[in-house]
């Protein structure tokens, strides 16, 4: 119940990003920031935002539960105790418990938190970063960890991968086919997002440049930037959309 609770609550923050950066594809940002920060401050705007922010944390608390618990004790399926996944678990674990912790801090009180800037965290970090002996390299190394992530999950959601992580013999055709169309769309969106991320923090670290490094919403506006202006912008942010709902589907479907 937990982790089916975390991936709706993971779903809504997507949409809201998604259709945070279309309004930014279309001039329309209103000065809000297309990230989890910008997402979590649009919800506390509406009606009872502050009541639905505490729901979304504490789903998001019972993400980070089951991941630690896939750390502990293995995943579903047959090769789940791989020490491989435990240790991917075990940082999910860590993420999801970072982002619970910063969306009921929000609740609370905190305008700090949750809500800051993923870009002017991800200068500040790259700064402090490039500060360090070594720093150069070390601010390399993780560009391309990040890179080489979005591109591991781009290509995962164009294989399919998630089929094995979901009860598809629970759906109809109809339904396989949109999981389908949402799980590949949405998956190859987010990877090339993590993936243009990485760039970035990867041409901060070879010209030692702290502003070249880029959060979620820098990111993805710079992809108006490209010949494609504005509408690679809008393709990116309809997958986004779309992951999210994808993610309601894993709440109903996924083998936990």
């Amino acid at each position: 119940m937990a982790a089916r609770a975390g991936f709706v609550a993971r779903g809504v923050i997507y949409v809201l990003i998604g259709v945070l950066a279309l309004r930014i594809a279309f001039a329309d940002g209103g000065g809000k920031q297309a990230d989890r920060g910008g997402a979590i401050a649009e919800i506390a705007d509406k009606p009872f935002g502050v009541v639905l922010l505490w729901v979304l944390g504490i789903a998001l608390a019972g993400m980070a539960l089951w991941r630690l618990s896939e750390a502990l004790f293995g995943q579903a399926g047959p090769d789940g105790d791989k020490p491989g996944k435990r240790a991917i678990a075990a940082g999910r674990f860590v993420f999801y418990g970072f982002v619970s912790y910063s969306v009921l801090s929000f609740a609370a009180g905190d305008k700090s938190s949750g809500s800051g800037s993923s870009d002017k965290s991800s200068k500040d970090i790259t700064a402090k970063a490039l500060d360090w002996p070594g720093g150069q390299w070390i601010v390399g190394a993780a560009g391309v960890a990040v890179a080489v992530a979005g591109v591991w999950i781009a290509v995962r959601a164009i294989m399919r991968k998630y089929h094995k992580h979901l009860k598809m013999s629970e759906m109809s055709d109809k339904t396989r086919k949109g999981v389908d169309i949402f799980g590949v769309f949405g998956g190859a969106s987010r990877g090339t997002v993590f993936a243009a991320a990485g760039g970035f923090a990867i041409a901060a670290a070879v010209q030692h440049k702290p502003g070249k490094a880029k959060g979620m919403d820098d990111t993805l506006r710079s992809f108006t930037d490209t010949p494609a202006g504005p509408w690679l912008l809008v393709l990116i942010s309809v997958g986004l959309a779309a992951f999210g709902i994808f993610s309601w589907a894993n709440a109903r479907w996924r083998k936990v």
